[in-house]
């Protein structure tokens, strides 16, 4: 018997031991195992969704606007109220309606964006500042606000103003105040902004 035969004899041998302990395996109950974990197996990515969802909600916060108050109210999922700061709001009384009417939108809405305000400047054509830097304070927190582009929350260079009717329409904060509160809010925040009663009686 030559080396080749001999080194392929070994071969078929060691793989045939190596193959040994499933001979005996029932293959049919094999697969049927594996047919019944199969739906198990598909609801762990419907488990690792309802976690995701879960701590969304965990994670999740409703703002309240008072323009009889002048004062934002922040609150967790479960109604609990985590922080609340004095504001300033449109100047005007009454609901929002044509732009540049220097009113405050009433209503539910979302938020579509938080910016870095750092950089902006605006002239509110209010006083004989002229263009004003780091006028909107160091972030600015879009609103949906349908008919409106340039609706939100932001900060201000005019600390004194807060707790008055001084804006063109957003809701200023202390600058100190906002970064406290865009640290707590997502785009799943929802804010409600509601009337004061000269705001209904302007109505």
């Amino acid at each position: 018997m030559t080396n080749k035969i001999r080194n392929k004899l070994n071969f078929q041998f060691v793989i045939k031991q190596l193959l040994l302990p499933f001979n005996n395996i029932n293959y049919k109950t094999t697969i049927l195992w594996i047919l019944l974990f199969i739906p198990y197996l598909l609801l762990i990515p419907g488990y690792l969704w309802y976690v995701n969802v879960l701590d969304s909600v965990k994670n999740s916060s409703f703002i309240i606007i008072s323009k009889e108050d002048m004062k934002l109210y922040h609150y967790n999922f479960s109604g609990e109220l985590i922080q609340n700061f004095p504001i300033a709001c449109g100047k005007k009384f009454g609901d929002k309606e044509l732009i540049g009417d220097n009113k405050t939108p009433e209503g539910v809405f979302t938020i579509a964006e938080v910016s870095d305000a750092s950089d902006w400047s605006h002239d509110f054509d209010d006083d004989t500042l002229g263009v004003i830097q780091n006028a909107y304070g160091p972030y600015f927190i879009r609103l949906n606000v349908p008919g409106q582009k340039g609706i939100g929350i932001h900060g201000t260079y005019d600390p004194i103003s807060i707790g008055t009717r001084a804006s063109e329409g957003c809701i200023r904060m202390n600058n100190s105040d906002i970064a406290k509160l865009v640290k707590h809010i997502n785009s799943a925040t929802v804010v409600v902004i509601t009337p004061s009663q000269k705001d209904i009686d302007n109505k």
